[in-house]
């Protein structure tokens, strides 16, 4: 491995290579426009733009990119190069403060929800300052917006920055009625766990599901999965190992902080975790950290599965979001402190969250919607689609003594004590860690833990922020409000009042447990199950007039997200239901009757010798041939169920793929997956789950 220093942010043009190569004057111009969020003059532009190339022409570089990202949750570039024709033949490179500042991609065939008409094509692209531009695949990629013809946004870092910006003149708020004067700047921070599962490239090749949909269709749990939890933790195989180490130098080539790797719960599973830096910086990272992983996996012969739930029967994928608030001098907004009940400007913060995270229940499951995802929330592997808050034993008696108006007692100690005297006593967190819990604050920050693996971080943190902005900016509505004498009253009725009002979304309880739900409904908490179930709420009009009143989206533009989240819905189900038909007819099938031909022929043969008992052939042909007529009869009316799937709203299409389609896609499932255990290993056609999770 080569030296890491070295290494780290060597192919990104970051604030050090800026200041080696641009002008003093530049260099101090272009970070002011940065830390102001000021548009970027064009002449600094022209400077930028010739350091960046000349930076990235030694570094063999030919082409640039605007690298964006639209409601696909992927990325998205178009290359161009730098040569432009001189006479005579010959070329020159170059790149010009425009090209740096704006592109113009077509926009057509993105999703944009209805936003723009296919003949409007016309897109631009606008560079994001305050992401660093970095090299990938010998090309220069510079990060960047993206909007419509018309100025709607169709992108995720659009609205992100949006919310960030609400958060951070929000918060700035509530910061200076605390007296704090020095802070210029509040960012959220992101730090997530990704996990993914790695499975033999050739293998992969082998499963048409797989290569279409992310996610095996058909397969019979193996004799072990991961009941024996020997996986979580365990000593990683020398080829996912050789993997890890070339991940983490790519990875550490493009300044991204990875920093954490282990083995999951179920096998083949790992995680990849990575240090805080802000949301937009972190969004950023980790869409090359999902793009970087599969191609490092291909050149180890392997792939990696980013779906939230690739294989029935073990633990799926999930990516744990990781949110705090620090300020530009360092202060860390959630950080208790050693006496949380006397930090008010924590507590705070903290209600201003509990109250943002109950009042908008619907908009942070939204945030985690997905028919991939819908597969995995509520199992014994991710939080369920309730949402709730865990604080922790020692925040709720602070915050109940507020909330009741009552003196605090501080129960338990302050160390853990193993029984061992050669080990150390250990300093409690304020909080421990609540693995059931949807969103759990975990010492100086809240993990929001219902994201899937494939997820953009956009919008989940775009929700996040935006609804805690709101809240910030109610309060500090009401408190700006009174006599400065008055503050410390005002404040303790404020903070008791929203406790009081709030109290019931904290949960510090296990989430898997049945009674839950039942005390979840007494409470009045939403249990919104399915991605159709929750969608609807998107539009209601509090949602509406919350992201309108933080300037985060017009309500043109929410409509066209939920649009766009919808299709995308049924489409997945609708190529799903596809593909399991294609894998039936054309594979599972044929090697059922092949298999069954062989037996017929052996019951056959043994009748005509006379003597010799065919009850176990029989037996097998018989039971092979009953679970073979209910699987073509699935098959049939799966195919029949889809040629009615033509209704006029996505709203109606949606439920009917989730109340019609899955339901049989299950049924066709169970049947193939008997059929398989019933049939000899070299008739089936594809790659087992014994073979792709072991071998």
């Amino acid at each position: 491995m080569s030296n890491v220093p070295e290494l780290f942010g060597s192919n990104v043009f970051n604030e050090n290579v800026m200041k080696e190569r641009l002008p003093k004057a530049v260099y101090k111009a272009l970070k002011k426009t940065i830390q102001s969020g000021n548009a970027l003059d064009l002449s600094l532009a022209e400077s930028v733009a010739v350091a960046m190339k000349d930076w990235a022409i030694q570094k063999g570089v030919t082409h640039y990119t605007h690298w964006f990202q639209p409601l696909t949750g992927v990325t998205a570039e178009k290359h161009d190069s730098f040569i432009e024709p001189t006479e005579g033949g010959n070329v020159i490179m170059e790149f010009s403060g425009r090209n740096l500042i704006q592109g113009e991609p077509d926009a057509s065939s993105f999703p944009s929800g209805g936003l723009r008409s296919t003949f409007e094509a016309r897109g631009y692209t606008a560079w994001d300052p305050t992401s660093y531009a970095f090299i990938k695949d010998n090309t220069l990629c510079i990060p960047t917006a993206f909007c419509s013809y018309g100025g709607e946004v169709l992108d995720k870092k659009i609205p992100l920055l949006r919310s960030m910006e609400a958060i951070n003149k929000q918060a700035l708020r509530i910061l200076r009625l605390f007296g704090n004067t020095e802070a210029t700047h509040i960012n959220t921070t992101v730090g997530p766990e990704q996990e993914y599962f790695l499975v033999d490239a050739e293998m992969f090749k082998q499963r048409k599901d797989l290569r279409f949909t992310g996610r095996t269709l058909f397969g019979a749990m193996p004799p072990k999965g991961q009941e024996m939890e020997d996986h979580y933790f365990g000593a990683i195989r020398p080829r996912v190992m050789n993997f890890m180490q070339d991940l983490d130098e790519e990875l550490w080539k493009l300044g991204i902080l990875a920093k954490t790797r282990h083995n999951e719960v179920a096998p083949a599973q790992h995680e990849l975790a990575t240090i805080y830096s802000t949301t937009n910086n972190a969004t950023d990272n980790n869409q090359l950290v999902m793009e970087i992983m599969k191609k490092v996996a291909s050149k180890h012969g392997l792939t990696c599965l980013l779906h939230e739930k690739p294989f029935d029967g073990v633990n799926g994928s999930g990516k744990h979001n990781n949110w705090s608030m620090a300020t530009d001098l360092g202060e860390n907004l959630l950080e208790p402190g050693k006496t949380p009940n006397e930090n008010m400007q924590f507590i705070t913060f903290l209600t201003a969250i509990i109250k943002a995270v109950d009042e908008y229940q619907d908009l942070m499951r939204i945030s985690v919607a997905s028919a991939g995802n819908d597969h995995r929330l509520g199992a014994n592997e991710a939080p369920p689609a309730i949402v709730s808050i865990f604080v922790g034993d020692e925040l709720e008696a602070v915050l109940k003594s507020l909330a009741e108006n009552t003196a605090y007692e501080k129960t338990g100690d302050d160390y853990l004590d193993s029984g061992v005297r050669s080990l150390p006593k250990l300093p409690k967190d304020t909080t421990d860690r609540n693995r059931t819990s949807p969103f759990a604050f975990t010492g100086n920050k809240f993990e929001f833990r219902m994201l899937g693996s494939g997820f953009s971080l956009a919008c989940p943190n775009i929700i996040l922020n935006a609804i805690v902005a709101d809240s910030l900016n109610q309060f500090a509505d009401e408190l700006e409000a009174v006599p400065a004498a008055e503050f410390d009253k005002a404040l303790q009725k404020l903070l008791k009042n929203q406790l009081q009002a709030h109290k019931r979304i904290i949960f510090n309880g296990n989430n898997y447990a049945p009674e839950w739900v039942d005390e979840a409904a007494s409470r009045g908490l939403l249990n919104l199950k399915s991605t159709p179930e929750a969608l609807p709420h998107y539009m209601d009009e509090k949602n509406v007039d919350m992201f309108t009143r933080q300037g985060i989206y017009s309500r043109k533009e929410m409509q066209a997200r939920m649009e766009s989240i919808i299709e995308e819905y049924y489409k997945v189900i609708h190529i799903e239901a596809l593909t399991m038909l294609d894998m039936a007819k054309t594979e599972i099938m044929p090697a059922v009757l092949t298999y069954s031909k062989e037996i017929a022929d052996t019951l056959l043969a043994k009748k005509q010798i006379g003597g010799i008992s065919t009850g176990a052939e029989e037996k097998l042909l018989t039971e092979i041939a009953a679970n073979n007529d209910l699987f073509s009869l699935y098959i049939t009316e799966l195919q029949d169920l889809l040629n009615k799937a033509d209704m006029d709203s996505s709203e109606e299409r949606s439920i009917y793929y989730h109340d019609v389609i899955l339901p049989k896609m299950e049924e066709l499932r169970a049947a193939a997956d008997r059929l398989e255990v019933l049939c000899a290993a070299k008739y089936w056609p594809f790659p087992t789950y014994s073979q792709l999770l072991f071998y």
